[in-house]
């Protein structure tokens, strides 16, 4: 049976609250997802949240009682609140009806099998959260296996970039490491790297791609540094036919992925 929270001084709350922080996320191993559809994305990868809050007035709708039902058969918690109540744990003026406190899947390096997929997304000193999340959409519309994120990349499990993801967070493994330990991890095995890169020769559509095909995409700012894109395989570029020097780095990202699924999934 849920319990109720009313308090804003409950010590759960302010716990809940917290995981808005990076570093507190990272203590707890936990993060924040929102929304209807993103919950029940997660549910249908079998993923449930380990505490799932609702409010009072959402508390009648289907997927709802169906979260809740599943949580607490799974050992979870759920909580009837208010909205002001989701409002300070989410952070949005206009909160959700319901919001789940996840465990965070391990993301270590090792943990990837690359013969699961025909396709992987690399993405390198990537800032953005609304880009990241993309990424993640991108990965799941193509069949992706994953984003494997190299050096110091926006955290995935943040609240903006779980939300962008729109549910594809939970269908996307996620790796992340520092580039002198993935450049050895990739040529320990199959693998084709291949680079979005502003001084490269080769037009995407000409490339010929390869299973398993990492796709590297560079910083939003500075793009993929140089000597990143000397260790690819392959690199690629663009063409840009108006003013614009470049793409946006997700955007970039679904553009070489869709021709590298056109070209694989015709084999």
């Amino acid at each position: 049976m849920p319990r109720a929270i009313t308090a804003f001084s409950n010590p759960l709350v302010k716990q809940v609250r917290a995981l808005r922080d990076k570093r507190h996320r990272r203590e707890q191993g936990l993060f924040l997802a929102e929304g209807l559809r993103i919950l029940a994305e997660a549910e249908e990868t079998g993923v449930l949240p380990e505490l799932l809050f609702f409010s009072a007035d959402g508390a009648g709708h289907p997927i709802v009682a169906r979260l809740v039902a599943r949580v607490e058969a799974r050992g979870g918690e759920a909580i009837e609140t208010s909205r002001d109540i989701l409002h300070k744990l989410s952070g949005k003026d206009n909160p959700q009806t319901v919001l789940g406190v996840y465990r965070q899947p391990a993301t270590d390096l090792e943990a990837i099998d690359r013969a699961a997929a025909p396709i992987w997304l690399v993405a390198q000193a990537l800032r953005d959260p609304g880009n990241l999340g993309t990424i993640l959409r991108t990965g799941d519309a193509v069949g992706a296996g994953g984003l494997i994120l190299i050096d110091d990349c926006v955290d995935p499990f943040s609240v903006e970039a779980v939300r962008a993801s729109m549910g594809a967070l939970f269908t996307q493994r996620i790796a992340q490491t520092r580039w002198e330990a993935f450049l050895p991890w990739l040529r320990g095995g199959d693998g084709q790297l291949v680079g979005t890169h502003l001084a490269a020769s080769e037009d995407y559509r000409a490339a010929r791609y390869a299973a398993p095909a990492f796709i590297l995409i560079g910083n939003e700012a500075q793009g993929l540094p140089d000597a990143f894109a000397a260790a690819c395989d392959v690199r690629v570029r663009i063409p840009m036919l108006g003013r614009a020097d470049s793409l946006n780095a997700a955007v970039a990202c679904a553009v070489v992925a869709y021709e590298v699924l056109g070209q694989l999934g015709a084999r």
